[in-house]
């Protein structure tokens, strides 16, 4: 089973060294326990195409090692589509829950969308009914998830820090998904990448959520290329200017806790050193 700590750490998708057997998800599964990992968020980024047989045999695994699981929905969702969109997207968001609930995932991420062509107020205004209606939906089927819209790293994306904070306080069931190189790159400056920055921001997140909920923390984390628009590509932290030691420091300082999943193009070995440093900062 994987060691109680603060933060479990893991990859989003398939960790790249994954073995061809048993291979597939199940397999990413146990191959994250056994590089010493605690965390997989499944990368069902295209299409949720994986049958309930399957995600059985990923809930085995995740019961047999521990690894905390999460799911990526599709990217194809925006909380802010059309009328004749917006069904689609919705279906795609439902899909991810159902089955990532299937399997023993506790959170479904996803991209919240544009803002197209909408001033962000309303953008805002139509996505969180949406979203509300989406969770009373799985509760009523019973499924527990939590959805996770993720902050973006655009400034033309819905997904600011404060966006997402108005959708997990106006809609139950809705939480963030903080990526940290996506809040680094957004403001387009090289701003929020210092311990003040971060603190700020923690004591935001508490104050909105409540101080528990910096306890359950859902995170994105790697290097990130970025212009003046906001996020290019994702970077490793070593060729990025990314100062992880102040991340961890301020998370270890706001008492903060939950997982954080590695975006890394080196995923498995970004989040073997995030767990390092994480274990010098907070002594774990």
């Amino acid at each position: 089973m994987i060691p109680t700590q603060s933060f479990q750490f893991g990859t989003v998708g398939s960790p790249i060294s994954n073995p061809k057997k048993p291979g597939g998800s199940a397999g990413a599964v146990l191959h994250i326990a056994a590089l010493g990992l605690g965390a997989l968020e499944l990368g069902w980024v295209q299409s949720v195409r994986v049958s309930e047989a399957t995600c059985a045999q990923i809930r085995a695994g995740v019961e047999q090692t521990g690894v905390s699981l999460s799911v990526h929905a599709p990217y194809y969702i925006n909380l802010n589509a059309g009328d004749e969109e917006w069904p689609r997207a919705r279906q795609r968001l439902m899909d991810a829950a159902h089955y990532g609930h299937l399997a023993g995932a506790r959170d479904i991420i996803f991209h919240p969308g544009g803002y197209q062509g909408k001033p962000p107020a309303e953008a805002l205004a139509t996505a969180i009914p949406r979203l509300a209606g989406c969770v009373e939906e799985l509760r009523a089927a019973g499924n527990p998830a939590t959805l996770r819209p993720e902050m973006m790293g655009k400034a033309g994306q819905l997904g600011s820090f404060r966006e997402v904070l108005e959708m997990a306080t106006a809609a139950p069931g809705v939480q963030p998904c903080l990526d940290f190189a996506h809040l680094h790159a957004r403001p387009g400056d090289g701003s929020m990448n210092s311990y003040a920055e971060w603190m700020g921001l923690f004591e935001a997140y508490g104050r909105a959520l409540g101080e528990g909920a910096l306890k359950t923390l859902s995170c994105h984390l790697s290097g990130i290329a970025y212009t003046a628009k906001g996020e290019k590509h994702h970077l490793t932290i070593a060729e990025s200017d990314f100062r992880l030691d102040e991340l961890m420091r301020a998370l270890h300082a706001a008492g903060c806790a939950g997982r954080i999943l590695s975006e890394s193009p080196i995923m498995e070995e970004d989040a073997l050193l995030f767990q390092r440093v994480w274990r010098e900062v907070s002594g774990e």
